[in-house]
């Protein structure tokens, strides 16, 4: 029998929205949680509460989206209750599907032994696929590698479409690329039930397959999970909103959320499971909990104001409360560049250092990337402590290093480790190849006394490249001969130009999934490249700057400005907050305006404006430096949409004329 169970005073401990949502009655509840209002404290407390209830930890699922959630909200019950975490069911969806296919997997052609792939694994089985299919797939330029084979047949899978209408959609200009991603798919899945592997993806289609087709498997588990309780419900995905409805045939499920934090669609979360969670679960209670412990009254009047520019019932109306004592308004900051930008910055925190604060309070959140180069190069150059908390440092990244090793070996063809670097990219060609290729065309060059960038695209060098790398290798080879031969007679920036238009644009099309954030990041060198008078100096830089480390101690973590993109920022609070980029074009980003995703930008503007505490800075750079061209930029539509009387325009002295 179970000891009892210690007393809590469920109303003392909550405030009055999330105790109405803790003690609701059984059925089905849509919890809209707002920004910093106490999400998790809400999801724990219905848990020890339904267990206060007298309902058995093993009738109780909590799925969440992380591990690391999952753990902390079973740590919390276990505090409140003194009942182990390990009772209860709860952890990601992946875990729970692989936990249930463990026992009932061979009704759906699973052993019991089956294994997990990792991302790697994956992809080398679908790789072997399209070799065995179509030999000459991979080698065929402008067909996607098949690592972007395999990003859109799993972006396909979670939105619950058939992979051939994603590659339709993604690549029209290539006649028959449906029918192929097809076959490969069809085999790719073959492959593995023959092995019996799983991808990530497998879990989740294997667990929804035994819920749909085997009656007595689904009302087993709906008899044995009375309670199921939902974390993040927007950044659900089709799947998954389709197991919850398949496990909750008895609508006893809680699904907590905010649809204003939906900005994962890219990754296939799906914005309408939260709007039709109330068709689905017919009679479910919506609690809206609005009470924010985070931000000043201030900032959520500003944020508010954010929710309240979106077309009228696209989301649900909600209005963050401040319990924390009034502050300045957000300062919105009109800079002349990015180069303004990153001396307001610094400035700005220099002053918040001599104020008291930690450079740890501080976090600048950006759009993009590349939107965070400036100011990098600034804090650098200043000897500021600094963690990218979404990545490495921008010109730490794979495609920068890649890219500036060709205009590295352009500028001096001696250096074979920038030739290596670059050409290795190509198939079949590995470090000694690259060396024998370089050694023969150096030799070449020297017998016929020609440039060695001039003999690289000549038909001998080609016949020493391996047959796999043939078809790249001349755009390659005629891109180095062009940046070579610019550099005498053009400006960095052309160079640059030049360059971003050759071999590499094509290349990172076909082997990234998210090319086009790349390709941003890649053009965005142009503009850096304006400052600088030779592509010696140029070069220098981006040497020095790439060579910075982002790895940090917990120890150093302790007093280290934090810079993040605004996807990464989510769940994360700071006391002061720098919100970048804020011209239209930038943030929205243009592509998503040409694409019509402007909603899924707003939020995420709303997301970053609801990280701060105390201080809210959003700045705007009037001009946007492309060469010899200076463009003239509009504030971003999310702040022309609100009233001047949210915020303070802070007017910054111009860094330099034009």
């Amino acid at each position: 029998m179970q000891a009892p169970l210690p007393p809590i005073d469920f109303k003392a401990e909550l405030n009055d929205e999330q105790y109405a949502a803790v003690t609701s009655e059984p059925g089905p509840a849509l919890v809209l949680a707002g920004a910093g209002s106490g999400k998790t404290r809400t999801l724990t407390y219905r848990v020890a509460y339904l267990l206060h209830q007298g309902v058995q930890p093993y009738e109780i699922l909590l799925l969440t989206f992380t591990n690391k959630a999952s753990r902390e909200m079973l740590e919390r019950v276990e505090e409140l209750t003194g009942i182990n975490g390990r009772q209860l069911w709860g952890g990601t969806f992946h875990s729970i599907a692989q936990r249930i296919l463990r026992v009932h997997g061979d009704l759906v052609g699973l052993q019991r032994n089956y294994t997990i792939l990792d991302q790697g694994e994956a992809e080398a089985i679908l790789k072997n696929v399209i070799q065995t299919i179509d030999s000459k797939f991979i080698k065929t330029k402008n067909n996607p590698k098949p690592k972007v084979v395999a990003d859109m047949i799993s972006y396909a899978r979670n939105t619950c479409r058939e992979p051939r209408e994603e590659a339709d959609e993604r690549y029209p200009f290539l006649d028959g690329m449906a029918d192929k991603v097809d076959k490969f798919y069809k085999a790719y899945k073959q492959a593995k039930l023959d092995q019996q592997v799983v991808d990530y993806d497998d879990l989740l289609e294997y667990f929804l397959k035994l819920l749909r087709e085997q009656a007595e498997i689904r009302e087993q588990y709906q008899a044995r999970f009375k309670h199921i309780l939902v974390d993040e419900f927007q950044d659900t995905n089709r799947l998954q909103s389709d197991i919850v409805d398949q496990l909750a045939g008895h609508h006893q499920v809680m699904a907590v959320g905010d649809d204003a934090q939906c900005i994962y669609t890219w990754r296939g979360a799906d914005f309408d499971n939260i709007m039709q969670f109330e068709v689905r679960h017919p009679g479910a209670e919506v609690h809206k909990i609005e009470t924010n412990y985070r931000s000043s009254p201030e900032i959520l009047g500003f944020a508010n104001a954010v929710l309240a520019s979106q077309p009228s019932g696209l989301g649900f109306s909600k209005e963050l409360r401040a319990i924390k004592p009034s502050r300045e308004r957000p300062y919105f900051v009109p800079v002349m560049d990015t180069r303004g930008q990153a001396k307001f910055i610094i400035e700005r925190i220099e002053g918040l250092v001599d104020e008291g604060r930690n450079l740890s309070d501080i976090a600048i959140l950006y759009r993009a990337h590349f939107q965070a180069m400036d100011l990098q190069m600034e804090l650098t150059r200043l000897k500021i402590d600094y963690q990218i908390t979404s990545g490495v440092r921008f010109f730490e990244q794979a495609h920068i290093k890649d890219f500036t090793a060709q205009l590295r070996f352009a500028s001096n063809p001696a250096d074979v480790s920038a030739f290596a670097r670059f050409t290795c990219l190509l198939p079949k060609v590995g470090p000694k190849t690259a060396e024998r290729i370089h050694k023969f065309t150096r030799e070449r060059a020297a017998k016929l006394e020609k440039n060695f960038c001039d003999v690289l695209v000549s038909p001998e060098v080609l016949k020493k490249v391996p047959a796999d790398a043939k078809e790249e290798w001349p755009s390659l080879a005629e891109t180095i001969r062009e940046v070579s031969a610019a550099l005498t007679e053009r400006a960095p920036e052309e160079i640059i130009q030049l360059a971003l238009d050759g071999w590499y644009s094509s290349y990172i099309r076909e082997i990234y999934p998210n090319w086009t954030d790349r390709a941003d990041d890649l053009q965005s060198l142009v503009s850096f490249a304006n400052r600088f008078e030779t592509m010696e100096e140029l070069l220098a830089q981006l040497v020095l700057l790439a060579s910075e480390s982002n790895e940090r101690s917990p120890e150093e973590q302790q007093n280290c400005l934090r810079l993040t993109t605004i996807h990464q920022a989510k769940g994360l609070e700071f006391p002061v907050v720098f919100v970048i980029g804020l011209a239209d074009g930038t943030f929205p980003l243009k592509r998503t305006i040409d694409a019509g995703d402007l909603e899924e930008e707003r939020r995420l503007f709303y997301v970053a404006v609801t990280r701060a505490e105390e201080e809210l800075y959003m700045s705007y750079p009037m001009l946007n430096n492309q060469g010899n061209q200076v463009m003239r930029l509009n504030p971003s539509r999310f702040i022309q949409e609100i009233d001047p009387s949210r915020y303070e325009t802070l007017r910054v002295a111009p860094t330099r004329r034009y």
